[in-house]
């Protein structure tokens, strides 16, 4: 590589670069405060990321390429799923500001590990190459690592890092063995030299599908998929709130970012990553075993999550079923499942970001994570159970909720696919049904029930009060106004770099 092009590459690495400069900034700002002040790094962490940002959405994604090698993309496909990582990032920072459980510590260090984790997840999108893969994953589960065991007196804290260490090592190895088999049988680590060598058809369909478990074991295990999710709910309870709902949100998107770019491209047998089919897995039955892991996230995360009592493990459980309605997208494999899946990924960050938003406050002000001590909120707090309902709603996908309309681009992009998955469909809109119970509960315990007139009415600070008015009301207003974020899904599918 001479220098004109490493320059040019660093020209379309510069959203890295200055989240790179924004986390050093950041490290040596802290340095210089005591634990009394420390919370001014978050406010810096949390204008860097503006800045990178704005950076992501200037860029110009026209042109899909690979820089460094081929090792990373710039595409519109990466762009979008940055800009969903990059605005999570932002309001989790928001809400940290706020939660009770950060308050009294030096939370330098904490706003740290957020920015190394977002620029993780920005490596992991961009990811085309089997050692940039890997090494983005690592990175972002090890940020994931350490914010979740981040309350390091609490037991349940130490409990949550510690499983989600050994059920991340006992997954990144296999996937590790799984690209080493892949390596040894195309003898490339590019996933495009990998697709040429797959389209040949040298190598024997019964080790391509050992390769494909292995792999969707990796993978299926950053986005929590059945059977790949028993660390979710004890690690989502042990973490601090703000690092529960990120960890739900924005690895999740990260972790299906890759999940398309990688099977898109190395399965594809013209090199079309928007194709109908994975025609290099022709003679197997793929598409069975992406059906069959979205039917057993989906029931088996709407099934356990009517048991739970607890918000945040209600949450958690309901996040393994929506990552099976995400699946559903996978199986599709064609331009309209990859935008239904982007769509789906930016509403699932607005709805469950709020959820677990209006639960930090509710825990800082009654000190409560019980679905049944929510009793009567919405007379105690009517703005808070006003918007939780709004969340609760989307997040069964009611109409006229943003929620609906997500899951409504998933089971269209089935249906038009083809009659032989109208059943997934099917499948689909019963598990809604099984989660109406559970989100609904949340809806009774805040409105109906022995009626008793709140003493006073709780009002949440206005900067919380802003932040859920921000998440709700794209979740009502967007498909009155055209809803952009569908376009934009759109355009990111047509720039994938192939």
């Amino acid at each position: 590589m001479d220098l004109n092009q490493i320059v040019a590459d660093l020209g379309l690495f510069l959203p890295e670069i200055i989240l790179t400069g924004v986390v050093l900034l950041v490290v040596l700002y802290d340095l210089f405060q005591d634990a009394e002040h420390s919370i001014r790094s978050g406010y810096l962490a949390m204008g860097g990321l503006v800045l990178t940002l704005l950076a992501v959405l200037m860029q110009d994604t026209s042109a899909p390429t690979g820089i460094f090698s081929n090792m990373l993309a710039v595409d519109g496909f990466s762009n979008f799923l940055k800009v969903i990582v990059s605005i999570g990032a932002i309001l989790v920072m928001w809400m940290s500001f706020n939660s009770n459980e950060l308050k009294g510590r030096r939370v330098g260090e904490y706003y740290v590990l957020i920015l190394v984790l977002t620029l993780g997840m920005y490596f992991l999108v961009s990811a085309t190459h089997l050692l940039s893969i890997y090494i983005s994953l690592e990175m972002v589960s090890l940020m994931s690592f350490l914010l979740s065991g981040y309350l390091k007196e609490q037991m349940r804290s130490n409990e949550a890092a510690i499983k989600y260490v050994v059920f991340g090592a006992f997954s990144s190895g296999i996937l590790l063995y799984g690209f080493s088999l892949l390596y040894g049988l195309t003898g490339s680590t590019s996933i495009f030299e990998i697709q040429a060598a797959l389209a040949a058809g040298n190598v024997q369909p019964a080790l391509l599908l050992m390769v494909l478990v292995m792999v969707l074991v990796g993978f299926g295990y950053k986005i929590a998929a059945v059977p790949f999710h028993f660390w979710t709910p004890d690690v989502y309870e042990g973490a601090p709130v703000p690092i529960t709902a990120f960890l739900s949100v924005a690895p999740k998107a990260a972790g299906f970012a890759i999940i398309i770019r990688f099977f898109n491209v190395v399965f594809s047998g013209d090199g079309n990553p928007n194709m109908e089919a994975w025609s290099a897995l022709e003679n197997l039955n793929w598409q069975a075993v992406i059906s069959l892991l979205a039917i057993l996230s989906m029931t088996v995360g709407n099934v356990i999550a009517i048991q739970q009592s607890n918000i945040k493990r209600m949450l958690a459980y309901s996040s393994i079923a929506h990552a099976g309605y995400m699946l559903l997208g996978v199986v599709v494999a064609d331009q309209t499942g990859i935008a239904a899946i982007l769509y789906y990924a930016g509403v699932y960050m607005l709805m469950n970001l709020g959820a677990f938003f209006v639960a930090i406050h509710v825990k800082n002000a009654f000190d409560t994570e019980e679905i049944e001590e929510y009793k009567m909120l919405g007379y105690k707090a009517p703005v808070l159970g006003v918007i939780m309902t709004i969340f609760m709603f989307s997040l069964t996908g009611l109409p006229p909720t943003g929620g609906f309309i997500a899951k409504f681009y998933i089971f269209r992009s089935l249906i038009e696919y083809g009659d032989m998955y109208f059943w997934l469909a099917i499948i689909g809109l019963i598990n809604g049904v099984i989660s109406l119970y559970y989100y609904m509960r949340v809806v009774k315990a805040m409105y109906f029930g022995k009626m008793e007139l709140p003493e006073r009415i709780h009002q949440a600070p206005l900067n919380v009060t802003v932040l859920l008015v921000i998440l709700a009301l794209p979740l009502l207003l967007g498909w009155m106004i055209g809803d952009p974020l569908s376009g934009y899904a759109q355009s990111a599918v047509h720039f994938f770099v192939n």
